[in-house]
């Protein structure tokens, strides 16, 4: 196995609810991986098996070269892992949160926290239950980030959060990873994926349907059909050739007709709704 994420044959099942289902991927070093799929896809199913916090039926991970089985504290250490609800102790104050959960890794993280805490706007003084959702996200930035991780995992980051911090959020993920970390992020929000992102890996219904750079992922024969014909308006998306619509439509009676590159929710649709491949 190789990469900072090497993910073999994954398999994690509920009964008879969904899980996931022979899942395969790897996150090299120094990219920010992109993992995307509607809700119930599977990828919190997959972070929650690649950190220890479920035990999976089968399949091999490996997390900075350590197995996420044997070396689960130890990956841990190394990992900066924000999930998608940020739950804290309301009583405990932010400074008091963001120290505890750098004692829980035995470092001193009071420089780089107080960097984090001005760049997000972090009031430390106030209390977990006195903070909205969007501020409760921004300590668990500065929770995940404050000890300079080798690697980034983040479930649905941004939900919360106001477009400036989401902004001021991927700014100081681009400055982490040019300094060496790797950062996998969790997300369903596609304009994410196509800005910052350098590959991404597609789950539907439990199932890894295709990982690919962004680039290549965005390049599809997908188009907007808007067509108007014998007085009735239509709108579709068209899968294949231009040259086989244009031939589906010879001969008959067209008042308008507009083919455009679909927008970006709807060229990762399609992967979302193929079942090709799909077992």
């Amino acid at each position: 196995m190789s990469g900072v994420i090497s993910i073999r044959n994954l398999t994690k099942s509920y009964g008879k609810k969904r899980g996931v289902i022979d899942v395969s991927f790897d996150v090299n070093e120094g990219e920010i991986f992109g993992f995307i799929g509607p809700n119930g896809a599977g990828k919190s199913t997959t972070i929650r098996s690649m950190l220890g916090f479920l035990k999976f039926n089968s399949g091999n991970i490996e997390i900075l070269g350590m197995d996420s089985e044997k070396n689960h504290e130890d990956i841990l250490r190394e990992v900066g892992y924000m999930p998608s609800e940020a739950l804290f102790y309301p009583s405990m104050t932010v400074s008091e949160v963001i120290k505890y959960a750098a004692d829980v890794r035995k470092k001193n993280c009071d420089e780089e926290a107080a960097k984090l805490c001005e760049r997000l706007k972090v009031d430390t003084s106030k209390k977990i239950k006195e903070l909205s959702l969007g501020n409760r996200k921004k300590v668990s930035i500065v929770c995940a980030m404050q000890h300079r991780p080798k690697l980034f995992i983040f479930d649905e980051p941004t939900s919360g959060l106001d477009p400036l911090m989401q902004n001021t959020f991927f700014e100081l993920i681009k400055e982490y990873v040019d300094q060496g970390t790797t950062c996998m992020l969790s997300t369903h929000v596609l304009t994410e994926v196509s800005r910052y992102c350098d590959r991404a890996a597609i789950m539907r219904e439990g199932h890894l349907i295709k990982t690919d750079t962004v680039d290549n992922l965005m390049k599809t024969s997908v188009k907007n059909v808007k067509i108007t014909m014998d007085g009735k308006h239509e709108e579709y998306l068209f899968r294949g050739e231009i040259s086989e619509l244009v031939n589906s439509l010879a001969g008959k009676k067209i008042e308008n007709l507009s083919i455009e590159d679909p927008s970006l929710e709807d060229m990762f649709m399609h992967f979302y709704e193929e079942k090709e491949g799909i077992g």
